[in-house]
């Protein structure tokens, strides 16, 4: 007899472990423990939204003959460990050893590697593309670019392909997906599911043990089963996929979902298959339910995006995490954990993530992410921030798109140039700035955008590293073109800026 560990983020009925493990003899593992829900101070909603999908996700194998060993946070006996709990069982059943599927962080992996038990562990082939697929792709290039490794993507999976060619003959259309906020959006938002009793319980727990969390708890709505996310995605599919491309981009102050799936949290949970997903939202263009430029967005997000950075997390080792490629060391601000900002787009995108562990990844990337770049933020702490306030953070998930994508800090694996832009973008994307006590048409004096102030302050810290940059060296000559006074005004202005932030003084 063997162990079957389950993680939390490994809720699929097509999980290796689960098919290579026999139903009669097997003993499945899975554990609510402190270590997973604490080693980064998680929002409520993550961690109720886990325990309650692992009960359910439990029950049901249980329901299908499994033997189940599942520990609550709350039992006397917890270790409070994944490994913990797998020594206890082992010693409980006589097991013979443990199977698993191999874990998405670096630290589990390292955690079972060292247990004093046999263990086998498997692959995760939920994903398309295996760690050696992704490495005979990087072998002998000098850019591991997105774009290319995910139209071999398209070609592996024939999604959105005619023959040997893209649907439409291009293999992308992101160009059409950047219109600014619409004035009105006629889509509900998200599926929102009322919590049952296995909820209920949940949500009392999670409030007595992580009630000081940064994160609002309740409402919950949170799908927690495969049923309940499938018929979220099949509500999307219908009402918000054929919008979804045009404003994916788009911000605004009394819409927080506009027309995202909000499926990332149910995919990385296991809860939704992701080529399924996929199939699904294709089959919504063939039908003419969906024009091509959103169906195609979304497409890649999902088999082209999150299958690279999973495979840039793996290739890069342990140490990814701890890479701060452009020596930042500021401490992250108090306005990041809700402290009062002057910054309506700051206010707004850590507003929503606080009610919803969800923000978009515009929200993330150029607000949030870029706020962070520019005022020089050490990437160690953004990073915690990032994996521990959003319910779709997942290391092997969050880490590139952070330490890599937003902060430039992996020194340019992913991203050709840092994602830093002035107010402007913001501006353009979003209705936050009419609202803002900031004026972003000012570039300089005590009402100035803090971004417009910080793109400069930026790029004149990194000259060194950025001038030569043939999609930066515009930038440079603009900054060089302004008179000597008014170079100096726009820094010290920075500079007042950054000072008043680490005092603690409201900005």
């Amino acid at each position: 007899m063997r162990l079957v560990l389950v993680l939390g983020d490994q809720l699929s009925d097509n999980l290796s472990a689960l098919r290579k493990c026999d139903k009669d003899n097997d003993i499945v593992v899975m554990a609510e423990v402190a270590d997973e829900a604490s080693y980064v101070p998680h929002h409520p909603k993550k961690i109720a939204f886990l325990f309650a999908a692992m009960r359910k996700f439990a029950a049901k194998l249980e329901c299908e003959g499994w033997q189940v060993a599942y520990t609550k946070l709350d039992d006397r006996q917890n270790t409070g460990s994944i490994t913990g709990e797998l020594i206890r069982r082992a010693s409980e059943h006589d097991a013979a050893g443990v199977v698993y599927t191999e874990p998405g962080e670096w630290r589990l992996i390292e955690a079972l590697g060292d247990l004093p038990l046999k263990t086998h562990q498997l692959s995760d082939d939920r994903f398309i593309a295996s760690h050696k697929d992704f490495e005979d792709w990087a072998e002998g290039r000098k850019a591991l670019r997105m774009e290319y490794f995910y139209r071999d993507m398209r070609r592996k999976t024939g999604l959105l392909m005619d023959g040997d060619k893209p649907e439409g003959d291009k293999w992308n259309y992101d160009h059409e997906n950047r219109k600014p906020a619409p004035d009105q959006v006629d889509y509900g938002g998200p599926m929102q599911f009322t919590p049952d009793d296995t909820v209920e319980e949940v949500l009392t727990l999670v409030e007595n043990r992580f009630g000081d969390n940064f994160g609002t708890l309740r409402p919950f709505w949170f799908a927690t089963d495969t049923g309940q996310a499938r018929q979220h995605l099949a509500r999307w599919l219908t009402d918000g996929l054929p919008k979804f491309g045009d404003f994916q981009d788009a911000m605004l102050n009394d819409n927080r979902f506009l027309y995202h799936a909000i499926i990332g949290l149910y995919i990385n949970a296991g809860l939704l298959d992701p080529l399924e997903v996929c199939q699904k939202a294709e089959q919504a263009y063939k039908d003419g339910d969906a024009p091509l430029n959103a169906v195609e967005g979304f497409i890649r997000q999902i088999i082209g995006w999150r299958e690279y950075v999973r495979g840039i997390y793996f290739r890069e080792g342990p140490d990814y995490t701890s890479r701060n490629g452009l020596d930042h060391t500021r401490k992250l601000p108090a306005m990041y954990w809700g402290a009062d900002t002057k910054m309506n787009c700051i206010a707004k995108s850590v507003g929503q993530t606080r009610d919803e562990a969800y923000a978009h990844h515009i929200q993330r990337l150029m607000v949030t992410g870029n706020f962070a770049l520019l005022a020089g933020i050490d990437p160690g702490e953004v990073h915690e921030w990032y994996l521990a306030v959003y319910a779709d953070a997942y290391e092997w998930v969050e880490a590139p798109n952070v330490i890599g994508m937003s902060q430039f800090a992996d020194g340019g694996i992913i991203a050709s140039k840092p994602y830093i832009s002035s107010g402007n973008y913001i501006h353009k994307m979003s209705d936050y700035c009419g609202s803002c006590a900031y004026k972003v048409k000012d570039k300089t004096g005590e009402n100035a955008c803090p971004f417009n102030l910080l793109y400069w302050h930026f790029l004149d810290r990194h000259r060194d590293r950025f001038e030569a940059n043939p999609r930066m060296g515009n930038m440079y000559r603009v900054f060089d073109r302004m008179n000597e006074d008014r170079q100096k005004t726009v820094l010290q202005e920075a500079e007042d800026f950054l000072s008043r932030m680490d005092a603690g003084r409201t900005v």
